[in-house]
């Protein structure tokens, strides 16, 4: 079944609507439904079906895994019940639980697709650096007492912009069929004991971004040299890899799609600098 295919799934006389989601993943077992524990797909597709009183079921620009956060997730359903956005948005919301709000619902052609019609994901992994561990941002950045290098980071990181294989950045468990990927934009910045990695690409494989992030800590403390990035990148081999970065401090932070579609604009990401 095609792309376009799939995104007409709907009956012809139901509605597409195109959802912004926000949520702490640190309370969630991640985005996708799984039996027996909470995750945010059920949580908003039970809080939709309330609203809707008829069965809905949800399509996302990117599945995130236990205890990533999201600012600027979209996601798409279907559905016959007529409800104005400002309905559908506040209704929702009043079943949802603390750490989990739809941002902004909006009527959608039916050819949008949360995930076939995205052009870009982008995420923001976020480090603090000092010698005691964070109290109140706990679970919402990843924590080092190692001293970290930006401009090594920075360096290191233009060997994996570009399209390339990243077999030796995925999970062992990766069920991607397709390991090549394009990297649009990779940045590293740096301010007070706050460091933060932009990416912006057209998809990711399974812990990706973290698995990036571990090669680049590697480098930054000078564990490794500046060109190990790019020898993991061309050794397709996750074993050379080394150690996967928390998932504390990655973020969900934007999905993009053709203007054409009229959504929202993107929020901002995540900062606490």
């Amino acid at each position: 079944m095609d792309a376009k295919t799939i995104s007409s799934a709907g009956s012809a006389s139901s509605t597409r609507y195109a959802v912004g989601v926000e949520y702490d993943g640190s309370r969630f077992h991640g985005w996708q439904s799984q039996s027996g524990v909470s995750t945010v797909q059920d949580w908003v597709e039970k809080a939709l079906t309330g609203v809707a009183s008829e069965t809905i079921r949800v399509v996302t620009a990117g599945r995130t895994d236990t205890g990533v956060h999201a600012t600027g997730q979209v996601a798409h359903f279907d559905s016959v019940a007529e409800r104005s956005p400002l309905n559908w948005l506040r209704g929702a919301n009043t079943h949802l639980p603390t750490g989990l709000a739809v941002m902004w619902v909006k009527a959608v052609d039916p050819e949008f697709h949360a995930r076939f019609t995205a052009l870009a994901r982008r995420y923001r992994y976020i480090l603090f650096c000092r010698d005691v561990r964070p109290t109140f941002l706990s679970g919402k950045v990843a924590w080092t007492y190692e001293k970290l290098d930006v401009s090594r980071m920075q360096r290191a990181a233009t060997a994996l912009i570009g399209r390339h294989d990243f077999s030796a950045f995925r999970a062992s468990g990766c069920q991607s069929q397709q390991p090549v990927r394009e990297i649009y934009e990779l940045s590293v910045n740096g301010r007070g004991p706050w460091i933060w990695i932009d990416i912006e690409a057209n998809g990711f494989l399974q812990h990706m971004v973290r698995n990036l992030t571990g090669v680049l800590m590697a480098i930054a403390t000078g564990a490794k040299p500046i060109a190990w990035a790019q020898e993991v990148l061309e050794s397709r081999d996750r074993t050379v890899g080394g150690v996967t970065a928390l998932p504390d401090g990655l973020y969900f932070t934007a999905a993009r799609y053709p203007a054409s579609f009229g959504l929202p604009e993107t929020p901002e990401p995540p900062r606490f600098w």
